[in-house]
């Protein structure tokens, strides 16, 4: 039986950790789908479902790595089944985010339509305080990214911040007419 692996994510962006795990995940499994949630729960996302796919399209040739990107919506199980996947992969980087994952764990397991396991990888040292989240204030702040993302990727968020600026500097600049 061929062992199909998911691993989901809202990947805005992604980041270095999220590629060890794709990339440990690519070695462990026949097939890989890196599934983008397309309604993430999350805030508001900085990148669009395409350039999220782009970036990590780059990511994956740069480092030489075999898996499908699909985007989703609605439940993950629905995708899972849909998929015919049997592995859902998760990455763990501290205590409080194996409390949610076993949360999101006993939560699929009880809406499954098919069989699959849930395995967690657990993050290197390196980047066990790593997130999408942390990346940002870190663009926002115009703070050194090498360390946290692909190239392309940080390339990709000195752009996006500088479109909020001027998107910002835009509406300060309209406040100050009255028509």
């Amino acid at each position: 039986m061929t062992k199909t692996a998911l691993y989901p994510g809202s990947f805005d962006p992604i980041t270095n950790g999220h590629v060890d795990i794709i990339k440990r995940s690519s070695n462990l499994f026949d097939r890989l789908i890196i599934g983008i949630f397309k309604n993430s729960s999350k805030t508001k996302a900085w990148f669009s479902d395409d350039e999220k796919v782009e970036m990590i399209k780059e990511v994956l040739k740069k480092e030489k790595i075999d898996a499908e990107i699909k985007i989703f919506n609605g439940l993950l199980v629905d995708f899972i089944y849909e998929e015919k996947v049997n592995i859902l992969v998760r990455g763990l980087r501290a205590l409080s985010d194996y409390e949610y994952e076993l949360q999101f764990t006993l939560t699929n397991k009880t809406l499954a339509k098919s069989e699959f396991e849930t395995i967690f990888l657990s993050a290197p040292r390196r980047y066990l305080y790593l997130s999408s989240s942390l990346v940002k204030e870190i663009a926002q702040n115009h703070g050194d990214l090498k360390t946290f993302v692909p190239e392309n990727v940080e390339k990709k968020l000195i752009e996006k911040v500088k479109q909020m600026e001027l998107q910002v500097l835009s509406n300060e600049n309209l406040k100050d007419y009255k028509i």
